[in-house]
């Protein structure tokens, strides 16, 4: 009689990460069955349904704070994309006095804490004078917007060959030329995969959004946020669940323009 096959192993390693995927995943998948829930409670489960779903459509506030959002997301995507680029552009190109303070300062965004950059928006906002308002928030959002997407284009013009360039201007085009017809399309994957990044961002910004926002400049996490401290109601959690699912696309879509970028450098 044949032995049988000995049982797989399984090493600490892999446990630690089912683990950790467990502990980070398992909350949402939760919160995504208990928006099928059919209770107004999220304790127990009464059966399924999708009326939280159609709830949703007809909720005018969320619609009015999902269109501030949209706004001002990508309002301040729009100009990142264009100042992030040319201040990538600008660093790795050229050399002046400052260079490494100014490089420096540009990227404290990425690493300063969300409630700082709160703070020091509103305080700087009430020293000059400016009121409250949808476009303050937009302002505020530029600001780390502008980091994330020079920083991705940064990690792309790193690695592209500064020959085709020269070798365009060599052959009689303008500087303004050869930016748009050469090295602008190799940078575009990294343009849009840094726009994506801080569109998702800007989305999800709570703080900077209400320490900034004026009379009735309510943003969707701002929403959220009031209507949750009374307790987590099911048409929030159908609301979250379609955030996540969107946000998951658009991270999605942007690491595969990375793999294609990074798969066409290699080739």
């Amino acid at each position: 009689m044949a032995n049988p096959s000995p049982l797989p192993r399984i090493s600490w390693q892999a446990l630690f990460v089912g683990a950790m995927f467990a502990f980070m995943y398992l909350p949402i998948a939760v919160l995504a069955a208990y928006s099928f829930n059919e209770s107004a409670y999220s304790a127990n489960w009464e059966g399924f349904t999708l009326q939280w779903y159609q709830r949703l459509l007809t909720d005018v506030r969320i619609f009015s704070a999902l269109k501030n959002s949209l706004i001002v997301a990508l309002t301040a995507v729009v100009v990142s994309a264009v100042l992030g680029t040319l201040m990538a552009v600008g660093l790795a190109r050229y050399r002046f006095p400052g260079k490494k303070l100014y490089l420096g300062i540009s990227y404290l965004p990425l690493i300063v804490p969300d409630i700082a950059i709160a703070v020091a928006t509103l305080v700087f906002l009430a020293a000059v004078g400016f009121s409250l308002s949808l476009w303050t928030i937009v302002a505020a959002h530029i600001v780390f917007c502008l980091a994330y997407i020079a920083i991705v284009v940064s990690t792309r013009l790193a690695d592209l060959d500064p020959n085709l360039e020269e070798a365009a201007l060599d052959l009689g085009a303008t500087p303004t030329q050869a930016f748009l017809k050469v090295l602008l399309p190799q940078l575009m994957p990294g343009i849009v995969s840094g726009c994506l990044l801080a569109f998702v961002l800007s989305m999800d910004d709570f703080l900077i959004a209400s320490f900034t926002a004026g009379a009735g400049a309510t943003t969707l996490p701002m929403e959220i946020f009031s209507r949750i401290r009374t307790g987590v109601k099911p048409d929030i959690n159908a609301l979250s669940a379609i955030l996540i699912g969107v946000s998951g696309v658009l991270a999605f879509v942007a690491e595969y323009l990375r793999y294609r970028s990074e798969a066409g450098k290699a080739r």
